[in-house]
């Protein structure tokens, strides 16, 4: 794909990240979303508890609850025979300082402590011009809490575009390996990898993903997410 095109779509879609939609208030309970489905798929081990904390991209903007990527994601886990339950926290518009501001919050409101934590937050600190050190600080913070909390992290990456300029992208875009490097945490370079050049997995806006767009995103990434996952402890 040209420069140009690649700059004004991961432009579009990170403005999606910053607008104002209604956003799932699942900064609390597990999810609950596509019970027909999960009833139906075989499953063992013990349950195994994911937090998946961003913005839009997670919350789910024009779509079904049970086509949200952590719900998306849930159900793949569990097709996997992985006895997952994925909770969404993601809040459309946050960035990575409202992340967290509300990340104590979120994390004290499980039922149980998560198994795994889903970090992807930024694309709202690209579109609000914020500098990449504000970014990583943000970041650097919330697994700095999550490590004390004893929380294993997977940190999904972002790209600036070209039109940022050099410097500032390369700034931004390596942080996401050196946090992940710095704190042990497992990383997804730039989660949005699969979908990007196709327009036909973006909704009419051409900004959000369609269903099919979040199938492609679990699709690239439940390889990661499986693998981020600490060894369960079975049940006598």
């Amino acid at each position: 794909m040209a420069k140009g095109v690649w700059s004004i779509m991961l432009a579009l879609f990170l403005a999606a990240c910053g607008a104002d939609v209604p956003a799932d208030d699942a900064a609390g309970a597990g999810s609950d979303t596509n019970a027909a489905e999960v009833a139906t798929v075989p499953v063992m081990g013990p349950e195994r508890n994911i937090l998946a904390f961003g913005d839009s991209l997670f919350a789910g903007y024009n779509v079904a609850k049970d086509a949200s990527y952590p719900a998306r994601l849930e159900a793949a886990l569990r097709a996997r025979g992985i006895n997952a339950q994925v909770a969404n926290a993601g809040i459309s518009g946050d960035t990575s300082a409202a992340g967290l501001q509300r990340l104590k919050f979120t994390l004290d409101a499980q039922a149980e402590k998560p198994d795994l934590f889903i970090l992807e937050l930024g694309g709202n600190d690209l579109l609000r011009g914020l500098s990449p050190e504000q970014t990583r600080a943000n970041l650097a913070a919330i697994l700095t809490e999550l490590k004390a909390r004893g929380i294993p992290a997977l940190v999904m990456g972002m790209r600036a575009p070209p039109n940022y300029g050099p410097e500032y992208q390369a700034q931004f875009d390596a942080l996401y390996a050196d946090l992940a490097r710095e704190y042990g945490a497992a990383l997804v370079p730039f989660w949005l990898e699969a979908i990007y050049q196709d327009p036909s997995l973006f909704q009419a806006d051409r900004i959000h993903p369609t269903e099919d767009g979040i199938e492609e995103l679990v699709a690239a990434t439940i390889g990661e997410v499986s693998a981020a996952l600490p060894p369960g402890e079975e049940s006598d």
